[in-house]
């Protein structure tokens, strides 16, 4: 999943290509393996140091979309249309359920 253009940030906001691409990134893990990934793998895929990996997921998760982390960590409990936890909303394809919905 490596994003090989380098976010270009202004001061500590982020770029709003970069911000879609982290989005779609995060949604690929999702449905890849049935749950998100921790900031060092986003920073990782995009090439950056692990605090600003997590600044970038930081960044998404608090730009307005319905996500949020576990309180007081850097772990994705939901980010839309996913969440890591459990739910009642169980997602299945062919017969696999690996996802939880929001």
């Amino acid at each position: 999943m490596r994003c090989r253009a380098a976010p270009r940030r202004v001061g500590h906001v982020t770029d709003l290509e970069t911000l879609d691409r982290a989005y779609d990134a995060i949604n690929r893990y999702f449905i890849e393996r049935g749950y998100g990934p921790h900031y060092t793998e986003l920073a990782a895929d995009f090439d950056l140091p692990p605090e600003e990996g997590r600044a970038l997921l930081r960044e998404v998760v608090e730009s307005g979309i319905p996500a949020w982390l576990h309180p007081d960590t850097d772990y994705i409990v939901s980010f839309p249309p996913f969440n890591s936890m459990p739910t009642q909303y169980r997602v299945s394809v062919e017969g696999q359920q690996s996802w939880f919905a929001q």
